[in-house]
């Protein structure tokens, strides 16, 4: 073949890549690109007469930035964020060990399904059906005061949110960890066992550094999802204090101050995009031979 000939290969391979990749870019600058650049445009707008108006000032960034409040939403958001993550990551993984080695592949496809059916439902729907069973008078606390305990006050509270990320998270994150676990090698598992070890160790030492690329992508689902939540912490958690997806409600309603409402848009996503690169850098960390 000629040098002619071979460089017409190569480049229409080229072309057939790119030509396959361009609906994605699109996509991606159509609908996340050009919104996050309107939003960040928007930040630097003025409000005056309930209108907005086109500049480029700081105003609103200095004046978002150096309320408490807003620090306090933000330190409260991540808080709950964070707390919720490791409490989904530790109480699914027990759901993930026993699906990926101590179920059939047929019956893990059937706990796939069911984990998936609650999302054919209204998140908003699930969650009123929490504020029922949270109640004061709820069914929860008619169990815990037939065995003289109780009546607690689980809505409008810290916990109230936690329980509403966790019913948007867990399910997803159960199903991430077990195709992760699902896909480590038997045969390391089973040489661990040989060399003497037991299951906690072999959990520890070999299972979890094994899935950790996927145990950590789950848990950054669990992150994103519920440091972005505005129902849990409305409805579940009494929004007192406000998390930063409410904060964003608030301050549009208070003189249409959209662009402070966006200042605080642009905070959430560069704390998730560095949350988000970190994870993903650690998660696929070649690790250090020791």
């Amino acid at each position: 073949m000629s040098k002619s000939h071979e460089w017409q290969r190569l480049c229409g391979g080229k072309a057939f890549e790119v030509a396959w990749r361009i609906p994605l870019i699109a996509w991606q600058a159509v609908f996340f690109i050009g919104p996050l650049l309107f939003m960040i445009i928007i930040s630097f707008f003025l409000v005056k007469n309930y209108r907005m108006i086109e500049a480029f000032e700081f105003v609103n960034w200095f004046k978002m930035l150096q309320r408490a409040t807003f620090w306090d939403s933000f330190g409260y958001t991540l808080l709950l964020a964070s707390l919720s993550t490791v409490l989904v990551s530790i109480i699914a993984f027990p759901a993930s060990y026993g699906l990926a080695f101590r179920v059939s592949s047929e019956g893990r496809r059937w706990a796939i399904f069911l984990l998936i059916v609650p999302f054919f439902t209204s998140y908003l729907v699930r969650i009123f059906s929490w504020y029922v069973v949270l109640a004061e008078a709820g069914p929860l606390n008619a169990v815990f005061g037939f065995i003289g305990l109780g009546p607690y006050t689980m809505l409008n509270t810290a916990f109230g949110s936690v329980v509403g990320y966790m019913t948007l998270t867990l399910p997803l994150v159960i199903i991430l960890q077990t195709i992760s676990l699902s896909n480590i090698d038997r045969r390391c598992i089973e040489a661990a066992y040989n060399l003497g070890c037991g299951v906690v160790r072999v959990i520890l030492e070999v299972i979890v550094p094994m899935a950790r690329t996927g145990l950590i992508v789950a848990a950054l689902f669990c992150f994103i999802l519920s440091f972005g939540d505005f129902v849990s912490p409305y409805y579940l958690g009494g929004s007192k204090p406000p998390t930063l997806p409410i904060l964003i409600i608030d301050t549009t309603k208070s003189g249409q101050q959209w662009p402070r409402a966006a200042v605080i848009a642009v905070m959430m996503m560069l704390t998730l995009f560095s949350i988000a690169f970190s994870a993903i850098w650690y998660a696929y960390r070649k690790r250090v031979a020791s």
